[in-house]
């Protein structure tokens, strides 16, 4: 008997409410005192392909000019340290993740969830967020619960894995799978161009995923990862006195777009194409980590100039949210069915360097 094939039926999301990008910018524009500095600054910002990104701090101006927020979280004295910034998680953090699963299901407590996976990289509550999650919206006190924790970028499918074998052991299980992420809690004060371009990018966001066995929505096929050598440090997420600190080297995306281009090249049955060509799939779902990224898969992989138009979409309307961002391209997958089912690849890039993947079928509208 053939293992069941888990499927995303449906995918719900949701931000805060306050629109951060243009504040951020300014700020950081009259914070560099180097002019060439400051130029380099606004040409990536235009080139950034971001127009928007959310979080729960409100933008203000304050009378001598100096952009704030209303709550004066990032004011003109110190910088909150991170006891201050977990707080505010295990404030915001929970709110978030419920608006994206009722989103997906107002009435989610009566959807028989048997399982429930929750990736966050940008905060740390115990009682953990599945916990919380399961009290608020009153789910069965008995589902199995699993947190993939502080994993970044990539997180997301991780997720989306555990959730596939739950249902190929299980095919009657209903998995929630939730990923939240509050990055505009970990902005810091830096004179440092590449820290202030790498915090350019972030952005705040939930979703929510139903995965089970009907035959509906998006379905799974086989996950793989892999980690390319020599970039341990590319990207890396530790933790300070004030807040996460992030590097993402300069040097990513050209390592991204060099593997992509050898597994093209390769063609390996082992490799993340599966011994495929890219014209074989006919979307594709890529972590919207930056244009530079997006571009880098692009170029790698030898793909048309609309092929990550549903990628460049979310980065444009929300920035880089982290684990939240794939599901984000994905919910936009489900919203334009086809009348035929689709193949695709979905790949995800993070602290490694590593990129983790899966096949998949978009089903047509109606199934």
């Amino acid at each position: 008997m053939n293992p069941a094939t888990a499927h995303i039926n449906r995918i719900g999301t949701a931000n805060p409410p306050h629109k951060v990008h243009a504040a951020f910018v300014e700020f950081v524009t009259n914070t560099i005192h180097d002019a060439r500095e400051r130029r380099l600054f606004t040409r990536m910002v235009e080139r950034s392909g971001i127009g928007q990104r959310f979080s729960y701090l409100k933008p203000v101006t304050l009378p001598d000019g100096t952009i704030s927020d209303s709550d004066g979280f990032y004011g003109t004295g110190e910088w909150p340290t991170t006891a201050a910034r977990m707080l505010r998680y295990r404030r915001d953090a929970p709110e978030l993740a419920i608006a994206a699963i009722q989103a997906l299901d107002p009435d989610i407590a009566r959807a028989g969830i048997t399982h429930l996976v929750v990736a966050s990289c940008t905060g740390f509550v115990a009682p953990g967020l599945d916990q919380l999650i399961v009290r608020r919206l009153g789910l069965d006190p008995g589902v199995e619960r699993t947190l993939v924790g502080f994993m970044g970028c990539y997180a997301a499918v991780n997720s989306l894995r555990l959730a596939h074998h739950v249902v190929r052991s299980t095919p009657s299980a209903r998995v929630l799978v939730v990923t939240v992420e509050l990055c505009s809690l970990h902005f810091q004060r830096s004179d440092n161009l590449q820290k202030l371009l790498s915090m350019l990018l972030f952005g705040d966001g939930a979703a929510a995923a139903l995965v089970t066995g009907e035959t509906q929505g998006i379905a799974l096929a086989d996950f793989r990862a892999a980690t390319i050598g020599g970039t341990a440090d590319a990207i890396t997420w530790d933790i300070g006195d004030q807040g996460f600190d992030m590097h993402l080297g300069g040097e990513v995306p050209a390592r991204i777009g060099e593997t992509l281009q050898r597994e093209k090249s390769d063609n390996a049955p082992d490799g993340l194409l599966r011994g495929q060509a890219p014209q074989d799939f006919d979307l594709f779902a890529v972590h919207a980590g930056g244009r530079s990224i997006l571009d880098a898969v692009e170029n790698g992989l030898g793909l048309s100039s609309d092929a990550l138009d549903h990628s460049r979409a979310v980065l444009s309307e929300f920035g880089n949210m982290s684990s939240a961002t794939l599901m984000f391209v994905l919910a936009r997958l489900l919203a334009n069915k086809g009348a035929a089912p689709q193949k695709g690849l979905a790949m995800a890039f993070g602290p490694g360097l590593a990129a983790e993947s899966f096949r998949f079928t978009l089903l047509p509208a109606g199934d």
